[in-house]
């Protein structure tokens, strides 16, 4: 049953992870150089696994509960990719590499939120389920 509102979260997470990060950028350093995140392996793996993920999920609608730990797992992975982002931005002592902050450092924050709305309407459903089955 993919007309579930969850395939349509977990589609825009999916859309985010893997549509945005070639559009909008992550950092701008010292040198006026325009950081993507195809720019770095590291980032554009993450991206595109979390991308990867929200479209396993998708498609695992016949077993909720493996949908639901794979989402679990594609936040997750999203909080890892904010640390690192964090990190980034963090650690530099002073200006040394990262002069100025892009949205693009944002895109797992509403990734995050989009994957988050997808698990309460994966639960919801599961709660239905087992509610109908204790009627029979």
């Amino acid at each position: 049953m993919l007309q579930r509102i969850q395939t349509v979260y977990l589609f825009l997470a999916a859309l985010v992870s893997a549509g945005l990060i070639f559009v909008l950028h992550l950092w701008v350093t010292n040198d006026d150089v325009i950081m993507y995140a195809k720019d770095n392996v590291q980032y554009l793996g993450l991206f595109l696994g979390s991308a990867l993920l929200s479209i396993i999920t998708i498609f695992k609608y016949k077993n909720r509960k493996s949908q639901f730990m794979l989402g679990r797992l594609n936040i997750i992975l999203n909080f890892i990719l904010l640390g690192l982002f964090v990190y980034q931005s963090l650690n530099v002592s002073g200006e040394t590499a990262v002069s100025e902050k892009g949205i693009g450092m944002l895109l797992p924050i509403v990734s995050i939120v989009f994957l988050a709305l997808a698990n309460k309407a994966i639960k919801k459903d599961e709660d239905l389920v087992k509610s109908v089955d204790r009627l029979r």
